[in-house]
């Protein structure tokens, strides 16, 4: 008898791990499904701002006309950054692209000043960088505007992925809490002669379900953490590998992604397990074959 019940607590035990494994594995696709949502606009919105939009200044115009020009980008309110480029600054980045130093061959610089801009996100669209594109070129300063134009009429793109994803979010999302419930009533499974033989003996509902509720919030803490650690391990790979995702880092937002992840997974553990307790005590004994 003894080692029946020894062989019993070696299946509860393994049930369980299996039940822990599973919940972690799903939680960890949630965790990255929400990273992914609370910082899709945040990536979208820093995309878009780091289109460089360069103005060139005429040869001829004088310092006192540039920094007046200078002037008017600050106070414009689309632009999000600048950066004044003189000559030396322009050679020094022609020669960190690889390019020859041509100097060598000719006495004067001709890369022309420049003003490179960064904009809000929201004016960085087709249309809107056109009606820019104009005001600056109207200036008597500026020679020609210039932006990848390419880049910002695939920008348009990004609306699109951003829907696509909700719906895949919203459609997994299901998926994973099914998941999590189907795994957890297998793991009660094989506790389903155990449940009914305390409710023979006259245990009741509460009684039999007390340990049970405690271990499902048990298991579903340690997958709950299980999928935060790893979650963590991946953003932090993920930002070693990409450092621009670091510029969208919201210390805030994650550790309510990581607390969301601890409350799914022991709600989740909670609810299925007491069902499957349920379910098993108004079954009869024949059925549990």
């Amino acid at each position: 008898m003894s080692q029946v019940g020894k062989m019993g607590t070696r299946k509860g035990r393994t049930s369980y791990a299996m039940a822990i494994v599973g919940v972690s594995l799903v939680l960890i696709l949630m965790g990255v499904l929400g990273w992914i949502g609370i910082n899709y606009t945040k990536l979208a919105d820093y995309f878009r701002e780091s289109v460089p939009v360069q103005v060139f200044l005429r040869e001829t115009t004088t310092d006192a006309e540039k920094d007046a020009l200078v002037a008017q980008v600050k106070a414009l309110p689309y632009i999000k950054a600048y950066t004044y480029k003189d000559k030396t600054t322009a050679m020094k980045e022609w020669q960190a692209m690889g390019n020859e130093d041509f100097t060598q061959f000719i006495d004067t610089n001709i890369l022309p000043r420049s003003i490179e801009m960064n904009l809000k996100s929201q004016y960085v669209v087709a249309d809107t960088l056109k009606k820019i594109e104009g005001i600056f070129k109207a200036s008597p300063y500026v020679t020609d505007i210039k932006y990848p134009q390419n880049v910002v009429g695939n920008m348009t793109i990004l609306s699109k992925i951003g829907f696509a994803l909700l719906a895949v979010a919203l459609v997994l999302a299901v998926v994973v809490i099914v998941l999590i419930d189907n795994t957890i009533r297998l793991a009660m499974f094989s506790n389903r002669f155990l449940i009914k033989t305390m409710q023979m003996v006259g245990a009741t509902r509460g009684f039999i379900a007390r340990p049970l509720n405690i271990r499902a919030i048990i298991n579903g803490s340690i997958a709950g953490g299980i999928a935060i650690v790893v979650c963590g391990l991946i953003l932090v790979t993920l930002e070693g590998w990409v450092p621009e995702l670091k510029a969208v880092h919201d210390t805030g937002l994650l550790l309510l992604l990581a607390l969301s992840l601890l409350v799914l997974g022991v709600a989740i553990s909670l609810f299925s397990t007491h069902r499957s307790v349920v379910k098993y005590l108004k079954m009869k004994l024949d059925d549990l074959y």
